[in-house]
């Protein structure tokens, strides 16, 4: 009881700042999807948040991801994969998600569409490019200026999506800042579109401290941890 109360507060928190950027800057309501990055928080706590209704749950390592998967079973889950990708561990990720944001090199996607098996239910992976706009050397990501060659590397994959970009930017001193990164990211997208005649509609971009800046340039997922979920518990 007192987790489902603990959730019921927490998410009602959340989506209330969610609801208010979503205003400010004229976007349709609930138009911005609530990612719970739920990295190191127990399968308990997140059945209470399931139970208040969060739907999406975003995992950074697999095998604790694949434990929680199983405890929440009977629960209805989307399953965001939004942490580095090693090479060995894409049959599971492939099998076990319904989005992949940290697409971040050609081979990555291509063992993707290998080991993904399509479903009534999932037809195609859903997969996200993540970007590094800001080219820092301790975060992966393609560059702007290798989306072009990424994107044409993929598109004969056919059991994967790409449906847009993921951004992680480096922290930025005032919401102008952010909005700039974001924007940038927003247009890199539709121009991006417009260049092979795509309809890709997804950005992942916005976390705690910077999700109404990102809301008002175009967000579509953002990812809360701490201040959904709370401190995580110590390792």
């Amino acid at each position: 009881m007192q987790n489902l109360q603990y959730a019921a507060d927490r998410l009602q928190q959340v989506r209330h700042r969610i609801a208010q950027a979503e205003q400010c800057a004229g976007r349709t309501p609930d138009s911005v999807r609530l990612i719970g990055a739920s990295k190191k928080q127990t399968a308990e706590l997140l059945k209470a948040f399931c139970q208040n209704g969060l739907s999406d749950l975003g995992e950074n390592y697999l095998q604790e991801a694949l434990d929680k998967k199983e405890e929440l079973t009977g629960f209805s889950v989307n399953w965001h994969f939004i942490g580095a990708i090693q090479s060995n561990k894409t049959a599971l990720i492939a099998r076990n998600f319904d989005w992949v944001h940290s697409v971040d090199r050609q081979k990555i996607a291509r063992r993707l569409a290998e080991q993904f098996t399509s479903t009534e239910v999932l037809p195609k992976l859903n997969i996200l490019l993540q970007i590094n706009l800001d080219n820092e050397d301790t975060k992966a990501g393609i560059t702007a200026q290798s989306i072009r060659p990424t994107l044409e590397s993929i598109q004969g994959f056919s059991n994967i999506d790409c449906r847009g970009f993921m951004l992680i930017p480096a922290p930025r001193d005032s919401a102008l800042e952010q909005r700039k990164i974001f924007a940038t990211a927003r247009s890199l997208l539709e121009d991006t579109n417009q260049e092979f005649g795509l309809q890709m509609d997804s950005l992942s971009m916005g976390m705690s401290n910077d999700l109404e800046a990102a809301i008002a340039e175009g967000s579509t997922m953002i990812r809360i941890g701490t201040d959904l979920f709370g401190a995580r518990p110590a390792s």
